[in-house]
């Protein structure tokens, strides 16, 4: 499989998902240590010509991506715990999507607006507003994470998560599949969906600051509506980085994405490496009955 396509996944319970060109793999440990590989077809989505156009590809592909990760993580609980089967497709997919998506909105983009606006009598400028905003918006970004932190389930998806980055930097630098192999490479990596977030978050100050004053109806629905626009660009810029990550300037701009990183990954034990190997080998493995077709450019999100 060439390395000019970017693999990428997820964490999930106890253990990982990569996606492929056409399909998704994913690894999970059973109670009894046993490993189980479920692979999928991909929607078309994923390989139809959509993926080639810039700025609309970023929210096609990240919707579905979002989609099939929330149904990865509740098939891999029923794998890992071995309980009776939830199902979560269709509607019930879209619906918790619908409320994460209510949650993230109003939690870093609506309270900071209403906390910024209630410091606007000492502020004395739109611009310095805006810019408070996105200070108050970074920093209860950061603040959540060091909660989720707190949290010894989380911290074990974050070992994955670890395990997932190694294994992908250790494939794309054509290292053997090996845990020992893996084991030396970093829990960082420049398509980490963190890192996109932090983009995303950056991307927003600029974009809002470039508002001027709003009354406080206007700045609520502006920062609702602009989400798309914004979290397109961001995509294309992760997009862009990714792929010049030799660049040293492009390393400097990428490089609080990185350090943000370490707040959602920790390094992996090596079952956790094994799983996360399974998983993408499982999914190159899928992928080969058609390896013939030339791979088209990436078009799944930052890896983890």
């Amino acid at each position: 499989m060439s390395k000019e396509f970017h693999y990428g996944g997820q964490a999930v319970i106890e253990g990982v998902m990569i996606l492929g060109q056409r399909n998704m793999a994913m690894a999970v440990r059973r109670p009894n240590g046993e490993l189980k590989l479920v692979t999928k077809p991909l929607p078309g989505t994923f390989s139809s010509g959509i993926r080639k156009i810039p700025l609309i590809r970023g929210i096609v592909i990240l919707v579905k991506t979002l989609v099939i990760g929330i149904r990865a993580l509740f098939e891999s609980a029923n794998i890992s715990l071995e309980e009776e089967k939830v199902e979560i497709t269709g509607i019930k997919s879209w619906g918790l999507l619908l409320v994460s998506f209510s949650f993230g909105v109003a939690l870093f983009f609506l309270v900071p607006v209403a906390l910024a606006h209630a410091a606007d009598p000492y502020l004395h400028s739109a611009l310095l507003s805006n810019v408070v905003e996105g200070v108050i918006r970074i920093g209860i970004f950061v603040l959540y994470l060091g909660a989720m932190n707190l949290i010894p389930d989380v911290r074990r998806v974050f070992a994955y998560h670890g395990a997932e980055h190694k294994v992908v930097n250790a494939y794309e630098h054509e290292a053997t599949m090996e845990v020992v192999a893996a084991r030396g490479y970093s829990t960082a990596h420049y398509r980490c969906g963190t890192a996109f977030v932090f983009t995303v978050l950056i991307l927003a100050i600029i974009v809002f600051a470039l508002l001027g004053h709003q009354p406080m109806w206007l700045r609520l629905v502006s920062r609702i509506v602009l989400i798309p626009v914004i979290a397109a660009i961001g995509y294309e810029i992760t997009h862009f980085g990714a792929r010049h990550a030799d660049n040293r300037a492009v390393r400097v701009l990428l490089a609080p994405g990185l350090a943000l990183q370490a707040m959602v990954t920790r390094e992996p034990d090596d079952r956790q490496l094994e799983t996360a190997i399974a998983a993408l080998k499982g999914v190159i493995e899928a992928d080969k009955p058609e390896e013939s077709v030339s791979p088209p450019e990436e078009a799944v999100p930052p890896a983890g």
